[in-house]
């Protein structure tokens, strides 16, 4: 029993600090990170007021993970910051860190189901298995959440890119500059693009090229296919001289129109998908009622 409830208490520490730490991402104001996307933010000296769980516990999952990823293949970690990348997780965790974490979150998983099975009197067998259960489970639910996440955060870039255009569209039409465009999308949208956009200003404004900052943007979101394309033609546009606003608009009309090709396609898929539970659900029990009486009968009369 001490033993279960020691293991306990560490899993819910452990548990305490992911929170913290995944919570600890400060949301900042619209107009402060434009100002700082411009450099007219002013430098202050702000105490440390990170929770417990970034100042403390982060420290040791860093080097817990540097302990443990040393000797990881190079292909593995490419893999690993492309997930991170793609899910908008790639300036809060490390490869190391993210591999660290489900580590040492498999052993704790592991060690609490065999402890807890160790007080409930079962046998050894029972308990080796429950360990290997625990394992599995913890280090494959942060892949899966990351997994959910990055598609989560495609949807939301492939839905909300088509309005992006063209409010980038109307802007360098009415004489703004790219940036000057870029910028106006920042104030007046919200979700991940804004968020994204304000980063490519914000290299732009420490001195990389537009270009550069631009691949780095589809590097990032790469399962987004739409705004890879987008990409690639605003790229193509700066160095041939072609005029942005008309890339912008004919990219708008290909993406609603690849959106409309994809509602289409999942209408003509619902059928086929509505046909499982209509022959193991819905028709059975028609059948009881419709032709269960008749059958009733017929029994009766053949008696």
């Amino acid at each position: 029993m001490p033993l279960a409830i020691i293991l306990f208490s560490v899993f819910g520490v452990v548990c305490f600090t992911l929170i913290g730490i995944f919570s600890s991402k400060q949301e900042s104001k619209p107009q402060e990170l434009i100002s700082r996307a411009l450099g007219q933010g002013e430098m202050a000296v702000e105490e440390d007021i990170r929770p417990l769980s970034e100042r403390m516990f982060r420290p040791m999952l860093h080097q817990f993970a540097h302990l443990l990823t040393r000797w990881a293949p190079k292909g593995k970690r490419e893999q690993t910051i492309a997930k991170l990348s793609a899910a908008g997780l790639s300036a809060q965790w490390e490869d190391s860190e993210w591999n660290g974490l489900k580590y040492a979150l498999s052993v704790l998983l592991s060690l609490l189901l065999f402890g807890i099975f160790s007080f409930m009197d079962t046998g050894l067998l029972i308990r080796l298995e429950m360990g290997i259960i625990g394992f599995l489970i913890g280090y494959l639910f942060p892949n899966s959440w990351l997994k959910a996440k990055a598609k989560q955060r495609q949807k939301e870039i492939q839905h909300k890119l088509p309005d992006v255009l063209d409010l980038l569209t109307v802007s360098v039409e009415a004489g703004l500059g790219f940036d000057a465009a870029l910028l106006k999308v920042v104030e007046k949208q919200k979700g991940v693009l804004a968020e994204e956009f304000l980063r490519v200003l914000q290299e732009i404004k420490m001195g990389r090229p537009r270009r550069e900052a631009l691949r780095d943007l589809a590097r990032r979101n790469k399962p987004a296919e739409d705004l890879s394309n987008v990409v690639a033609s605003l790229v193509q546009a700066d160095q041939l001289g072609i005029s942005i606003g008309g890339v912008l608009r004919n990219q708008a009309l290909q993406i609603r129109q690849k959106q409309r090709q994809r509602a289409e396609e999942k209408a003509q898929k619902a059928p086929i998908k509505m046909m499982i539970p209509l022959v193991f659900f819905v028709f059975p029990s028609i059948f009881i009622i419709v032709l269960g009486p008749a059958v009733i009968q017929i029994i009766d009369m053949l008696r």
